[in-house]
């Protein structure tokens, strides 16, 4: 059997209209659109940017907690029909993720930075007690 084809990368709009329903009009074409990628055997990426903005989103312009932004989007990139990074459902399913330090964001760059067996170099702290870190310090 083949591999199925990724038919298209959804945009932040889309998947916003997945998470919220919101506007309803729009939010049943996502539904449409997903349900027929499902039915042709396709799948449809979503990339680690459109998950930060539509993260960044729910809670700003929606105030969802935190928690339930995360819940969402776990629940949502599980389906069979989307593609992720793959470090990207695991990272979702971590215990205590809405309040980790450091967070399900920088977690994220990290995911990615590993991806392509590279460190990642920040400021950021809280970041040094996550592997593949490295953590500039002044002078």
């Amino acid at each position: 059997m083949s591999k199925p084809e990724i038919r298209a990368a959804l945009d932040t709009s889309v998947v916003m209209r997945l998470l919220t329903g919101h506007p309803s009009d729009q939010a049943l074409i996502a539904r449409t659109y997903l349900a027929e990628t499902e039915r042709l055997g396709a799948k449809v990426y979503v990339s680690n940017l459109v998950i930060m903005e539509a993260y960044f989103a729910c809670q700003h312009h929606y105030k969802m907690p935190k928690a339930d932004v995360l819940r969402g989007l776990r629940t949502l990139l599980s389906l069979s029909t989307f593609v992720v990074h793959p470090q990207v459902l695991s990272l979702l399913s971590t215990d205590g993720l809405a309040t980790a330090k450091p967070g399900f964001l920088d977690r994220l760059i990290l995911a990615e930075a590993c991806g392509v067996n590279l460190p990642l170099v920040t400021f950021e702290k809280a970041s040094a007690r996550l592997a593949g870190v490295e953590v500039l310090k002044a002078v």
